[in-house]
């Protein structure tokens, strides 16, 4: 089980930033009307919701302690009127900010996933695919949460602390005062919350981040770990990761539980103090009981939106600390992208040359050192050596997944490093070692690098590969859903199918990396034909240890140690007796004599 490393400063304390608020305030404003609106609709809450306590304290002066019935049933329903207006404008605003943010969040996560697709090979080698999923997911829906919540709460809070503010001011200043004097307290407390929250909840999005990886790797190695034994030392692995996040939590939480409680206490200060300066003056008569009663439930609503809009604040912070994340991957630029002026590539004819190219995974730690090689129209070349000698590098960058750091790469003459990814990728098939198959069927499979390919051509392709005969065995046939990774199929068959699908691209210069080595012998020599067919007409690279395909290359380079050592054909680099003839001694003698045996039984 791999130990994940997470990007960024997840631990780092650092205040809200304003250009992350901007980047978010973008997406919003495309709805910009529908924000407006839902923010009108706050003000006619928030309006209603004043308007109740003021009410409730006119019908204690005007009409129970004045005496007077007559029109009390009016001012009830005008009162019952207010719960109405606000629970309709609840309701709208809320229906418009889901919206609001649904759109937002799609557009972010459609944003963030084509970015991802274009990244190149080193994005994805630092990055746990757990912890780039982690980023679509909970990370997004904390910044949905805010949107969808936070933006009204924040508007609504605010308006009913300048209401209450207001109202009381113009009922009785002296009282308004004595009410506003536990605000510094209130003021101390938020302060320091929230120089602590930030803290607490970068570590809450750093952990799950690191559960995503966990679970990713888990679910995607559980054959492995099944066959090695190891679900104990897994599960104990992750539980400490669920340890983690559980404390991180439980740090986030421990400081709202300390925070609202004291908040409460500083309320009941108020209260108190309102009690104690207000009620002589109303035992006196300088005060009327309605007005002592109003600012009894302003100063109880009163500390209400201060606990929401910390509650807000605990959104803002959660919502920073994805954002923070996201834009990391957006403001990511690929390292391998379409440079200014990159032209098409023709149709090739498939020379291929490597010059003096060197590259390296992690600085210091070179994987080629200086590589020449070249391939002619239509010649098969094959690529061998010890293992981490390169081969698969030299793939890569032929590829363009990386791009060298020197020398230079060129398909019939032209620098690959001038020319436009899709067009030269569309000019390549790759069958590799272990081959992705895609949830869906075995149709949408064989057609995933061509999608105009008609059913016939999809059914030729697969015949011509020797895959039509256990296609049409399947339940469905072509039409059989094969599940995520190909589950339902077994190893020859995925192979089958990546052979089909790379003969119905056409391409022109093919790739083959290692590409047998997960067949077995028998279905190896059942599957000769099939490359044959394949390799017709292509300029092939081949990495392989299997003797039946390196056997038949036009050019066998040798790699030690990211250098060529060795060039030629099989029978040449036999009789030279170097490393080539070392490494067939060693591997590929054995294969040869079960090939024969394999061969032998197939034509009795």
């Amino acid at each position: 089980m791999a130990h994940f490393h997470l990007h960024g400063d997840d631990m780092e304390m650092k205040p809200v930033r304003p250009e992350l608020l901007r980047r978010l305030a973008l997406y919003l404003w495309p709805y910009r009307r529908a924000v407006a609106t839902a923010c009108a609709m706050t003000v006619l809450v928030s309006a209603s919701q004043l308007a109740g306590p003021y009410l409730f304290g006119l019908g204690i002066d005007r009409f129970v302690l004045a005496g007077r019935a007559a029109g009390l049933e009016w001012l009830a329903l005008l009162y019952m009127g207010t719960f109405a207006v606000s629970w309709l404008g609840s309701y709208y605003q809320t229906y418009l900010m889901a919206l609001v943010g649904q759109k937002a969040i799609y557009r972010i996560r459609q944003d963030l996933f084509e970015h991802i697709q274009k990244q190149d090979f080193r994005f994805f080698d630092g990055r746990p695919a757990g912890v780039i999923m982690s980023r679509l997911t909970s990370d997004i829906g904390a910044i949905e949460e805010l949107i969808v919540m936070g933006i009204v709460h924040v508007v609504a809070d605010l308006l009913l602390l300048g209401g209450i503010i207001g109202i009381m001011l113009s009922l009785d200043v002296r009282l308004a005062l004595i009410s506003f004097c536990t605000l510094p307290i209130v003021a101390v407390l938020a302060t320091g919350f929230r120089n602590r929250v930030l803290g607490a909840y970068r570590q809450v999005r750093a952990k799950i981040a690191m559960i995503n990886a966990n679970l990713q790797e888990s679910i995607s190695g559980v054959r492995v770990t099944q066959s090695f034994g190891r679900e104990e030392v897994n599960e104990g692995r992750f539980d400490r990761t669920n340890q983690e996040n559980l404390q991180a939590n439980m740090q986030a939480a421990s400081l709202f539980s300390i925070f609202i409680p004291l908040v409460e206490a500083v309320g009941a200060l108020g209260m108190a103090l309102v009690i104690w300066y207000g009620g002589p003056p109303v035992i006196r008569g300088t005060l009327t009981l309605g007005v002592f009663t109003i600012f009894i439930s302003y100063v109880t609503r009163f500390y209400q939106p201060i606990r929401d809009l910390s509650a807000v604040y605990n959104q803002l912070q959660a919502a920073t600390a994805a954002a923070e994340k996201i834009f990391e991957i957006l403001d990511t630029e690929p390292g391998v992208r379409d440079r200014p002026g990159a032209i098409g590539l023709p149709p090739v004819r498939g020379e291929v040359e490597f010059e003096g190219v060197s590259f390296a995974y992690r600085d210091g730690e070179p994987v080629l050192d200086g590589v020449s090689l070249r391939a002619a129209p239509g010649e098969r070349v094959a690529l061998v050596g010890p293992t981490g000698a390169g081969k698969t590098t030299v793939l890569a960058l032929l590829a363009r997944f990386y791009e060298p750091e020197a020398g230079v790469i060129r398909v019939d003459g032209l620098d690959l490093q001038g020319v436009s990814l899709r067009s030269l990728r569309r000019q390549l098939g790759i069958v590799l070692q272990e081959n992705f198959i895609f949830a869906g069927t075995v149709r949408e499979n064989i057609r995933y690098g061509r999608l105009e390919a008609t059913d016939e051509q999809v059914e030729a392709a697969a015949r011509a590969v020797n895959a039509h005969q256990f296609v049409a065995k399947l339940p469905d046939g072509y039409d059989t859903e094969v599940q995520e990774r190909g589950s339902r199929l077994s190893v020859g068959q995925r192979q089958l199918v990546a052979f089909a699908r790379a003969l119905l691209a056409d391409p022109a210069i093919l790739i083959l990396d290692e590409a047998t080595a997960n067949v077995d012998a028998h279905t190896e020599v059942l599957i000769q034909e099939a490359l044959e067919r394949l390799l017709e007409g292509r300029t092939a690279f081949i990495v392989a240890h299997r003797l039946s395909t390196v056997r038949g290359a036009d050019r066998i380079y040798v790699l030690d140690q990211g250098r060529v050592v060795e060039e030629g054909t099989h029978r040449q680099l036999l009789d030279r007796g170097g490393l080539y003839a070392e490494l067939y001694e060693m591997q590929f003698l054995g294969q040869e004599e079960e090939s024969r045996e394999i061969l032998g039984r197939a034509e009795a």
